[in-house]
């Protein structure tokens, strides 16, 4: 049924990835305050901190594409209700696509940072946290539909 609490769960998965791509993912300022470099999920852009004229920018869509992608299979997951098994398995490949979309942000804020200052990290954001939301909320929905299978297996002995 749509109404089990791993419904909420895999529904809080789904809003958190398409979080991911309209929220800032990492940010930087270079020490001399003149210039900030903003990872979102479709665009590195680095920016004049006076006047926020655009420096130069960079696509990156491979990690909104993810994201997206993660949302839609959270949802199509959703929908799975009926068959549990189905249902552990999309959220597996769903963790695989979250996890992937997790290390790409790190691996893209890693080369940009080493490009425009190395001494100092950054500060991960909004949309960074919302993917590790995200792959929480997911790891909690596995959890209660191996409780309900188990719950329903368990009945199936006693008739």
């Amino acid at each position: 049924m749509i109404q089990r609490v791993q419904s909420i769960f895999l529904f809080l998965v789904a809003l958190a990835m398409v979080a991911v791509v309209f929220l800032p993912i990492w940010f930087q300022v270079n020490p001399g305050q003149t210039q900030a470099m903003d990872l979102t999920a479709w665009y590195l852009t680095v920016k004049s901190v006076p006047d926020g004229e655009i420096i130069s920018k960079s696509g990156n869509y491979y990690i909104g594409i993810l994201a997206i992608a993660a949302g839609i299979l959270a949802l199509y997951s959703l929908m799975q209700y009926r068959n549990r098994k189905r249902q552990l398995f999309l959220n597996m490949i769903n963790a695989l696509v979250m996890g992937t979309t997790l290390g790409l942000a790190v691996f893209v804020s890693y080369q940009a940072n080493l490009d425009f200052n190395p001494k100092v990290s950054g500060a991960y954001v909004i949309g960074f946290y919302s993917i590790i939301f995200a792959l929480i909320m997911n790891i909690i929905a596995n959890r209660f539909i191996r409780k309900d299978e188990m719950l329903v297996r368990s009945v199936d002995r006693i008739r």
